[in-house]
């Protein structure tokens, strides 16, 4: 049986993702929104979105995603403040939120959340250094 190791090595392989598109973060893999977006062209994953809610400080958007008849709903949110007060440090909430449930949907779809590995739009800290 495969390691996850050896996984994810292979899903790099399938989409043909770059060094600058996938990095080391302290505890996790990070996939860049570049390389996010590469791998839902590739899939074909749809993605269409609903507001769950709307502030100017905080939004909420379910993605209800499809992939070869595969189909999910993931969550993405932002709350606008430091990271004690908040998990966004801009005040495009809701594009952030979205770009959030977009990046969870694409990498369940594709098995690379059961591995550990997140978009780097998931969190402020999962930023390249």
């Amino acid at each position: 049986m495969a390691t996850n190791r050896e996984k994810i090595a292979k899903l790099y392989k399938k989409y043909d993702l770059t060094p600058d598109e996938v990095f080391k973060h302290q505890f996790y893999t990070i996939i860049t929104r570049t390389g996010i977006d590469k791998i839902q062209a590739i899939e074909q994953i749809n993605i269409h979105y609903d507001v769950v809610e709307c502030k100017p400080d905080f939004a909420v958007v379910k993605a209800n995603a499809e992939k070869d008849g595969a189909t999910m709903q993931t969550f993405g949110s932002a709350l606008k403040g430091d990271s004690k007060n908040g998990n966004c440090n801009t005040w495009y909430v809701m594009e952030m939120a979205e770009k959030r449930a977009m990046s969870r949907a694409v990498l369940k779809l594709t098995g690379f959340y059961e591995l550990g590995v997140f978009g780097e739009d998931e969190s402020e800290d999962f930023k390249r250094k």
